[in-house]
């Protein structure tokens, strides 16, 4: 449901900005500025992750006439689910980024010639997750790339790609190595780059979802040795702020708080700005009764020490897996006629906080309401959340009867049917057996691709999907099976995996098909069994006898003969076996609510591009982003999508962004939301591009990389110039 209040200020401002447009277009046309050589040097742009480059080489005039300069492919696209979410830094004329396979790349940024490879599994076993870019560090002749594959934490020479020896253990350090406590086989990785302040880099992680994840301790390490010189606990310890929002020593057991999306620091105050994820389980809380700072916090730490400057937690005591999606954005607005330093967070329920750099103090008023409590048993929801009072959500966080799908009559009756059933009452309405709806769902509102800033106009630009997820706990003893006798592996497959990868190991949602499991070996899904990986949970109670078969069914081989040995460990005392198991909870799996045709079950639109002043938190202009080709040839004005990947500004006047699953990269104008051009890529563009000029020459680069939302993988990068 769209807020009316959106657009009658999108109404007022409309005269003005056709007036500026006519201003700015004139003078941006005329007289573009000197393109030199302008570096991108960190993911985000600059070291506030602003997302904003002053090349006006290209601008509202001539973005029409853009083609494709070069086209890089990786050529290690290794499923047909593979993806690319990384965004390249340029610096000195050479462009830095990761591959699907994880391998590092350095490429002349003018004309996409390889220059290094780097493949950091060539004398080990390759593991797959997401990877968002990589980190430039470099004092005198020492250049470093920084970059993370596995539980790998690497330092390369930006040289010729080869790992720096005096870097931890050969070019290296162990993720799992200095945490707050030994987390044995515990899924940890790092899918967005660090950030470097001095001879520092501070990095995050990403952890399990389930119960006995790691710990999302913030670590900054030595740029040269690789030695961790401090480390934030955002599960507290003993005698630290916050330790009393958790049960008693629960930083022993607890997992997650960890900040998996990426950071900014204010280089001259020298703080480092930390967004944090869900502590875990995410959907049952019954183990962390509490607040549980400093999950779901914008944190500002000394970026020398590590000490807490001042915090703000969005979510207390979080059910809906509501993690702080991305990076926050460093700004300047005007209050009362002052300026002030500013840093904007978006989140996945569509709000931007917005803070006083220097203090913390929310410069749009923050209230707590009260919200719903829950009925699962031993769970106590946290009686009230924040709410900013602006700026307005960027997406719908409430539907109501008639805001569902009608594409169809049946269609509609369906949806109707199931909406009936859920719970719904609040955007805080809690997990339920019976199912919550969830909007935003799961991935946003706002997720990882981020947001962009304008330094010239204070203004946001924030795109977001609309689309409703189903959140679903189901009761379980959660007890092993001690019956003597193994399940097969179709039942193991049944009943533990299912519900998540579909019947037919056709993939539902955030959970891939196991089509191509083939490629993998015994060893690797095993792995993947006892650790989880991604958003799947680890399976490490499960008999090994029954790992063994399910492993053995989805490769379609025989199962092996249980041993003497597992027939023994599965028959415990006659105690363990007649205990009756306690009424715990599990979370039922990742459901995007899809209507029998595979569109969302709301009604349109399904995705945003908008912009809001941050000056007086009123929007500028919203559109709808992204269409569905089979609906637009029904006559279906366009939808919107859902969206990963997020836009980049320029002082060219243009917003340039991907992330829409119709697979188009477009550039629109920044002050009306007009689009200006748009190209189809090879694959859908679900990272954040951008923009930088060498010997004169403006490029835009985007990750065609594709892989989500059912759209096809692709290996590509794709520049993009004037003729």
């Amino acid at each position: 449901m769209e807020a009316p209040a959106r657009f009658d200020q999108i109404r007022l401002y409309a005269r003005q900005s056709v007036i500026l447009v006519a201003i700015v277009a004139c003078a941006v046309l005329t007289v573009p500025s000197s393109t030199d050589t302008v570096d991108w040097k960190t993911t985000g742009g600059d070291d506030g992750n602003s997302r904003y480059s002053t090349l006006d080489q290209i601008n509202r005039g001539n973005v029409g006439s853009l083609r494709v300069a070069w086209t890089y492919h990786t050529g290690d696209s290794l499923t047909p689910y593979s993806q690319i979410q990384s965004t390249p830094i340029v610096v000195d004329g050479v462009l830095y980024t990761t591959t699907p396979g994880l391998a590092v790349i350095a490429l002349r940024a003018d004309s996409g010639r390889q220059i290094w490879r780097f493949d950091p599994f060539t004398n080990r076993e390759r593991e797959t997750h997401a990877n968002r870019g990589v980190v430039y560090w470099a004092f005198g002749a020492d250049r470093r790339i920084f970059f993370s594959a596995g539980r790998r934490l690497y330092a390369l020479n930006a040289t010729n790609g080869q790992p720096i020896p005096t870097f931890g253990d050969s070019g290296w350090v162990d993720l799992a190595a200095g945490l707050s406590r030994d987390i044995g086989d515990a899924y940890i990785v790092a899918t967005s780059p660090g950030v470097v302040f001095e001879d520092l880099l501070v990095q995050g992680t990403r952890v399990g979802e389930e119960a006995g994840s790691a710990p999302g301790d913030i670590r900054a390490y030595d740029v040269r040795t690789g030695e961790i010189r401090w480390t934030f606990h955002t599960i507290p310890h003993p005698g630290e702020l916050g330790y009393d929002t958790w049960p008693p020593d629960a930083w022993k057991t607890a997992g997650g708080a960890n900040s998996w999306p990426g950071m900014s620091v204010d280089i001259p105050r020298g703080i480092v700005y930390v967004p944090t994820g869900s502590a875990t389980p995410d959907f049952y809380g019954g183990d962390r009764i509490g607040q549980n700072l400093f999950a779901n916090t914008l944190l500002a730490l000394d970026a020398r020490t590590g000490r807490r400057i001042w915090h703000f937690q969005t979510v207390h005591h979080d059910l809906w897996d509501r993690d702080l999606p991305a990076a926050p954005n460093l700004l300047t607005v005007t209050r009362d006629g002052k300026r002030i330093d500013a840093v904007a967070q978006i989140s996945k329920s569509g709000y931007v906080f917005l803070f006083d750099r220097t203090t913390g103090t929310p410069l749009f008023r923050i209230d707590e309401r009260p919200v719903p409590a829950s009925d699962l048993v031993g769970e106590r929801a946290w009686p009230t959340q924040p709410i900013p009072r602006a700026p307005n959500p960027f997406v719908s966080q409430w539907m109501f009867e008639s805001d569902v799908t009608n594409l169809s009559p049946s269609t509609h009756a369906a949806a109707l049917q199931r909406f009936n059933a859920l719970r719904r009452e609040s955007l805080f309405a809690p997990p339920s057996v019976e199912g919550t709806l969830l909007l935003p769902g799961f991935d946003g509102g706002g997720e990882w691709g981020g947001a962009a800033v304008d330094p010239e106009t204070d203004m946001i630009y924030v795109n977001g999907s609309n689309v409703p997820w189903i959140l679903a706990m189901r009761r379980t003893g959660k007890t092993i099976s001690h019956a003597t006798q193994p399940r097969t592996g179709d039942a193991v497959y049944a009943a533990m995996c299912s519900s998540c990868h579909g019947m037919e190991r056709e993939g539902k949602d955030r959970n891939p098909p196991l089509t191509f499991i083939h490629r993998l070996s015994d060893r690797q899904i095993l792995q993947i069994i006892n650790q989880g990986r991604g958003f799947m949970p680890s399976f490490r109670d499960m008999r090994e006898d029954e790992k063994q078969a399910v492993i053995a069914y989805l490769l379609g081989r025989p199962a092996p003969a249980p041993t003497v040995r597992d027939l023994m460990a599965a028959s415990p005392p006659l105690a363990t076996r007649t205990q009756k198991p306690a009424e715990l909870y599990e979370f039922a799996g990742y459901e995007r609510w899809k209507d029998s045709s595979g569109y969302p079950a709301i009604k349109p639109p399904w995705g945003y591009l908008g912009t809001i002043q941050l000056n007086d938190g009123l929007y500028r202009w919203r559109i709808r982003l992204g269409e569905h080709e089979a609906l637009k040839a029904k006559g279906i004005p366009p939808t919107g999508t859902e969206q990963y990947g997020g836009p980049i500004v320029t002082k060219g006047g243009l917003v340039f962004i991907g992330a829409t699953m119709d697979e188009k990269f477009r550039a629109f104008d920044k002050t009306t939301g007009k689009l200006l051009w748009e190209t189809k890529l090879p694959a859908a563009g679900y990272a954040t591009p951008c923009t930088y000029s060498v010997n004169g020459k403006q490029y835009v680069v985007i990750a065609a990389g594709g892989g989500k939302l059912g759209t096809k993988s692709g290996d590509a990068y794709v520049a993009f110039a004037l003729p």
